[in-house]
């Protein structure tokens, strides 16, 4: 690497997702208008984000017994795996940050040591809390002092199945800190909680700005283990000296970015207006919108849409949605029985299958965490009286299709919750590489939609610590940075000859009426 590169702004950020984690180098660099590097004085160029991929790794879970856990030792060897990396590389990061899914947490005790393996949120110790604590606190009072949909892997129903079993963790625990929080601590040996992976526990208080200690007191819940909340772009601290002898690398600075992935890829979101819908698309969907302030009103209640944090006070009223979890699940189980296909065969595979002829609910309860996803969707179609998918095409069509069908539900509804019309959806995170399925989503949304960046979250991350290092003035400029580096596909609903294009518009909207009668076993 040459002296110049090595004085080219840049920081490390690591990406968690529930599969696979990526660490990513972000660098500044100004370009000539011919792309090339090394803009002169005469002609300065414009200032691009180039990102950097320099490790990858799975992120499988554990079953032990009963419970299902994170491998968290294996997720703080990787890390560090990541930091040696890049230094190795030849890079010099000003600092790193840590973004990951919401709602899982470590309990350390009075030492500071981890009590326990931490569970997976698709652990099946929540089963049938939301109807038990919604009963005993009142479904009201649940969504006004959370603002949250009612979910049964949310930190609030987590910490009340350990409470009614007894869980002498809760008892020993000092400190909770949700996971980017926990590898963080690791690192540095400070203890914090970042604002945006509060708002996802349902036990922070968004109308009040605070941790909700009667909830906790009326639920069991030990109020003293909860660290208060820091806003995203805080200094939490340098490497700790044994981390630093470990990698052989000196103490950068750790910061708490907008640390739950959701509003890291939100705050990445290229769009021209302030007022503008998103889905970040992988493993779950989460479609939603930007809001000054949180949406408490008796149609949020019962839409079932959450208020979520994000950067710089702001709040992000939306919803989460199964997403490609259900496709990964089937293809998963394929392999299982011997029938491996790639995503991109499937995705072919489902091209070729005939269009809408099955429909799911993706947020069926009975998708999330199943012995057998596609019996489970063949149970589905029976009981809903539609044909059973007979193919690994037809499963995929279906899903991909339903999933397009739920997109312009949950966007519809956002609208009518907002008082907004948007003009099109963008699409961010790795799903958009499924180029049906932005296809599929503009023709059943009937607006355009616009894909990119695919890896939204980590660039988000890479601007928060950008600016807290003081590279970017703030968000806004930020997001001209996006824009100027990252070009995103444009899906428009098919434009064909107007006797076809008709009976296209009408195909959707007959599979939408169909969708929308299908049984739901949760609030829509």
């Amino acid at each position: 690497m040459s002296s110049e590169q090595q004085h080219v702004p840049c920081v490390l950020a690591f990406d968690l997702g529930a599969s696979s984690g990526r660490a990513f180098i972000g660098e500044i660099r100004s370009e000539s208008p011919d792309n090339s590097t090394g803009a002169t004085a005469d002609a300065p160029g414009v200032r691009k984000l180039h990102i950097t991929e320099i490790h990858r790794f799975p992120n499988v879970p554990v079953q032990i017994g009963w419970h299902l856990h994170w491998d968290t030792p294996m997720l703080l060897r990787e890390i560090k795996t990541g930091i040696r990396k890049a230094f190795q590389a030849g890079y010099r990061p000003e600092s790193c940050a840590i973004d990951t899914w919401g709602v899982d947490f470590g309990l350390l005790d009075r030492n500071g040591e981890l009590l326990g393996i931490p569970y997976h949120y698709r652990d099946r110790q929540t089963e049938g809390l939301v109807e038990e604590v919604s009963a005993l606190v009142g479904a009201e009072r649940l969504f006004r002092e959370s603002g949250l949909q009612f979910m049964p892997f949310n930190t609030l129903y987590q910490l009340y199945a350990m409470k009614k079993a007894g869980s002498p963790k809760l008892d020993l625990a000092e400190t909770l800190l949700l996971t980017p929080d926990l590898l963080s601590y690791f690192l540095t040996g400070r203890r914090v909680c970042e604002f945006t992976m509060a708002t996802t526990t349902g036990l922070f208080d968004p109308g009040r700005g605070a941790w909700n200690s009667a909830l906790m007191e009326q639920l069991g819940i030990p109020s003293t283990i909860f660290p208060d909340p820091v806003p995203p772009g805080t200094v939490i601290g340098e490497l700790t000296a044994e981390v630093c002898a470990e990698l052989d690398v000196p103490p950068i600075k750790t910061i708490a970015v907008a640390s739950h992935d959701t509003e890291s890829a939100a705050a990445a979101v290229p769009a021209d207006s302030p007022a503008f819908a998103y889905l970040v698309s992988g493993t779950w969907s989460l479609l939603g919108t930007q809001m000054a302030k949180p949406l408490l009103t008796p149609a949020v209640l019962e839409r079932q849409f959450s208020n979520e944090g994000g950067v710089d006070g702001t709040y992000h009223l939306l919803k989460n949605i199964m997403g490609l979890w259900i496709l990964q699940e089937c293809k998963r189980k394929w392999e299982q029985a011997g029938e491996a296909y790639t995503f991109a065969e499937l995705v072919k595979l489902a091209e070729q299958a005939e269009p809408l002829r099955s429909l799911i609910d993706p947020d069926d309860l009975r998708f999330m965490n199943p012995a057998d996803m596609p019996e489970e969707i063949r149970a589905y179609c029976r009981e809903t009286g539609q044909p059973v998918p007979d193919s690994p095409g037809a499963f995929a069509r279906c899903i991909l299709e339903s999933l397009a069908l739920r997109y312009r539900q949950v966007l519809e509804q956002a609208e009518e919750l907002t008082g907004s019309r948007f003009a099109g959806l963008h699409m961010v995170g790795g799903g958009i590489q499924n180029e049906l399925l932005c296809r599929l989503t503009a023709e059943a949304i009937g607006r355009p939609v616009w894909a990119g960046p695919v890896e939204a979250s980590a660039i988000g991350n890479l601007l928060v610590q950008l600016r807290t290092s003081g590279w970017l003035k703030d968000l806004q400029e930020g997001l001209e940075l996006v824009k100027a580096s990252f070009p995103f596909q444009v899906y428009e609903p098919k434009q064909e000859t107007e006797p076809e294009n008709e009976k296209r518009t009408a195909l959707w909207a007959a599979a939408y009426e169909r969708f929308e009668r299908l049984g739901r076993s949760i609030p829509c």
